[in-house]
């Protein structure tokens, strides 16, 4: 008799056992924005939602494709402002303080002392994530902007050396131009040839003289010998470029490399994520070196993803994906898909290729080494970076514009521009 009882009340628990264990279960969600849409990029995002869904964390994909992300930045702002913002998006660079103190971004302090990442980050990646002592974004990578890739099939047949001198680099050119193949792969968009300059610049140049023209913005820099030495480079680099310079994505120019329809291709290292993904592997389909006199130096673009200020139900998912991305098994595997090393001072080296340990091992020699990128908003406010990269892109395509003039029009605007402000991670950096 107790038995029946027993199971009359158990068969009455049951239900409701189901209800409460089934809504524990119940995957949380969040839906990023981004803007990684070549066939690496696809597989790295890939890889995060496949490792979150391991965790009952659903990664709703909020795809932008936009180049450098510029679109992506359009779209977020109107979400915002339609009070229909993402849990989270990717933003880079001096744009997280900007954002952070308009009070957008939900601080992560929790998560950044729970895994201890002022311990664990490098110093630079550490600084950048913080605004008015909080914690406001998870890092996935840090990427080498000065990274020079080359066809090692094409150069091995040609008997040719990777460059590490202009001299050399210029009689690269011409065993290439004889051989009937073009040099250097390159595009006319805008973001790929302020890419390409900055590289330049600095290899004329210096960290510090760098930071003057694309950090402090002072028009005396830009005036100066170095500066029109590197326009002058940057006009001779499109002598060994396709005639036209069309307006191709950055992943075409990857399949022309890995095709064989160019020797070279100077770029962030997102190329060899692209390379690898189109079945090159590092070191015998192709290989990288810095490109000619920034060999010392890196050039960093650092990927990292924010968490929206919304309301307080999503924070727990939220809190969950900047755990995880910071995590060192999925930093290990997400970066090598990506092409760029993990922002952990102490990763396993014996997983990386030859390129990434090369840029990490730069890297992690510390502030002397690391210079903003400019291109890829590490350098300098928005405004600043899209007018200077327009004046840019203008030299490079009127090849009637002189130097000179050139140099004159640039430094007449960037007197117009806005200082950076006291504490842009920027401005501590190789002074």
């Amino acid at each position: 008799m107790q038995q029946r009882h027993g199971n009359k009340w158990f068969r009455l628990f049951i239900p409701c056992l189901l209800t409460i264990s089934g809504s524990a279960v119940q995957a949380q969600s969040v839906q990023v924005l981004h803007w990684w849409k070549s066939l690496s990029e696809q597989q790295a995002v890939n890889l995060l939602t496949t490792k979150l869904a391991q965790d009952n964390l659903q990664w709703r994909d909020g795809l932008v494709p936009s180049g450098s992300g510029v679109g992506a930045s359009i779209v977020l702002k109107s979400r915002i402002l339609a009070g229909n913002a993402p849990e989270a998006a990717q933003l880079n660079g001096v744009l997280l303080s900007e954002w952070a103190e308009l009070g957008l971004l939900l601080d992560i302090d929790n998560v950044a002392h729970a895994g201890k990442w002022e311990k664990n980050l490098f110093p630079r990646v550490w600084n950048l994530i913080q605004a008015k002592n909080h914690v406001i974004a998870a890092p996935l990578g840090v990427h080498r902007i000065n990274t020079l890739f080359y066809n090692k099939k094409i150069f091995s047949k040609l008997e040719i050396e990777p460059p590490s001198t202009w001299d050399e680099f210029d009689q690269v050119v011409r065993k290439l131009q004889q051989a009937g193949i073009t040099p250097l792969a390159q595009s006319s968009e805008i973001w790929q040839v302020a890419t390409l300059f900055e590289t330049v610049l600095l290899s004329v140049s210096s960290p510090a003289f760098y930071q003057d023209v694309f950090v402090r913005k002072q028009p005396s820099a830009i005036m100066d010998a170095r500066f029109a030495q590197a326009l002058k480079r940057l006009r001779l680099l499109k002598k060994a470029m396709p005639n036209p310079v069309s307006d191709k994505l950055w992943m075409d120019l990857s399949r022309q490399l890995a095709d064989g329809q160019a020797g070279m291709l100077i770029m962030g290292d997102w190329v060899k994520g692209e390379l690898n993904a189109l079945g090159l592997s590092t070191d015998a389909g192709f290989s990288c070196v810095a490109v000619p006199g920034t060999t010392p130096y890196h050039i960093y673009d650092i990927d990292t993803l924010v968490m929206l200020a919304k309301d307080s139900s999503k924070r727990s998912a939220q809190e969950k994906l900047a755990q995880w991305v910071v995590s060192p098994s999925l930093q290990q595997e997400y970066n090598q898909v990506k092409g760029s090393i993990p922002v952990l001072k102490n990763p396993d080296l014996s997983k990386m290729d030859s390129c990434a340990r090369d840029a990490w091992k730069v890297f992690s020699s510390g502030a002397a080494a690391q210079v903003p990128s400019f291109a890829h908003r590490m350098a300098t406010d928005e405004i600043s970076r899209d007018a200077m990269m327009s004046e840019i892109h203008r030299f490079f395509m009127d090849d009637q514009m002189t130097v000179a003039e050139a140099q004159k029009r640039m430094a007449t605007m960037v007197r117009a521009l806005p200082k950076n402000r006291a504490g842009n991670d920027a401005q501590d950096t190789n002074r």
